[in-house]
């Protein structure tokens, strides 16, 4: 059963906001990328005009230096994800470390408690929200021509970005074969009520993304309801226990309430990522999940499981 407390704790909050604004589909007018900039020898910044979402939406690239195809990594932010630059690259040794890898990285800029998906109705605080038809449509074949990438995907992402990552290759199975989600919950039974309060906290309408908890567009997002999918796929899941271990006392950029709530956030993570480990072994589904003993929600041990995760997705992408 979902968490039916906090949710209508949310919705109280959201009612009466609900926006006016319905998304509408995109116009037949495909994707373009309207620059790129070489900001180093292996990153670049690409900038698409997006019609689904009707702007010019900035993503980064690290890249190897020379010619021939390689695999994509799409790797996503968090819920406060960088304007101008990856949180991945700003607050964790992502760059140099994939330097030397035959992989493009592709990290998106904004999409503020997106949740990376396409929301049902424009929001006055986000405005059009159709990351997942941008992720998936739009996006890859412009990766692919300009990065020289070989159409064959994985996808990953910290919180926010890793429940997206679940939630973007059960509706999109054929195109990733690694899945990677870092301190993140796939169950949105789970996770529900915390996707809500994030949404409002940020200040958007939770109800513009996939309407209230008796919508079925829930269950057509859910992981734990469509894990099927996920068949075939290498999959990675990592959790702390929210247990303070030895990176707390290092300065780095992350949600600012993780400085005081990381402990009880990965706390409740590591409950759901065991949930939903459950889900997957009933199924008989492999996946590597690692629960490790000390760690809170907060970048330091982001990079730490980045690191640990790339064993298994790089292979299984051939990168």
């Amino acid at each position: 059963m979902r968490r039916r407390v906090v949710a209508a704790a949310i919705l109280a909050i959201a009612a009466g906001l609900l926006s006016p604004m319905i998304a509408t589909p995109a116009t037949a007018r495909a994707a373009s990328v309207v620059r790129v900039d070489e900001l180093s020898a292996t990153r670049s910044a690409i900038f698409v005009d997006s019609p689904a979402m009707g702007r010019t939406i900035q993503v980064q690239v690290l890249h190897p230096p020379g010619g021939g195809s390689r695999p994509t990594y799409y790797l996503l932010d968090g819920l406060d994800p960088g304007a101008t630059q990856s949180t991945w690259t700003n607050a964790t040794d992502a760059e140099p470390f994939f330097q030397g890898k035959d992989v493009n990285v592709v990290l998106p800029m904004g999409g503020q408690a997106s949740y990376y998906t396409d929301w049902a109705a424009d929001d006055p605080r986000f405005g059009r929200y159709q990351w997942e038809t941008f992720l998936t449509q739009e996006l890859p074949p412009l990766i692919d021509a300009n990065f020289s990438g070989n159409g064959v995907n994985a996808i990953g992402g910290l919180s926010m970005g890793g429940i997206a990552a679940f939630v973007l290759a059960v509706r999109h199975p054929d195109m990733y074969r690694a899945v990677a989600g870092y301190s993140a919950c796939p169950d949105l039974s789970i996770a529900e009520g915390a996707i809500l309060f994030s949404i409002a906290n940020r200040g958007g309408n939770p109800l513009n993304m996939w309407g209230g908890p008796a919508s079925p567009e829930w269950a057509a997002h859910d992981p734990a309801v469509l894990t099927e999918a996920l068949r075939g796929k290498t999959l990675f899941l990592s959790t702390g226990t929210g247990i303070p271990g030895p990176h707390e006392l290092e300065i780095k950029p992350q949600l600012p309430e993780n400085i005081f709530f990381g402990g009880p956030i990965e706390f409740g993570v590591d409950a759901c990522v065991t949930s939903f480990e459950q889900r997957l072994r009933s199924l008989n589904i492999p996946a590597r999940v690692e629960h490790n003993a000390v760690g809170t929600h907060s970048w330091s041990y982001w990079q730490d499981t980045l690191h640990d995760s790339w064993p298994t997705i790089g292979p299984a992408i051939g990168a």
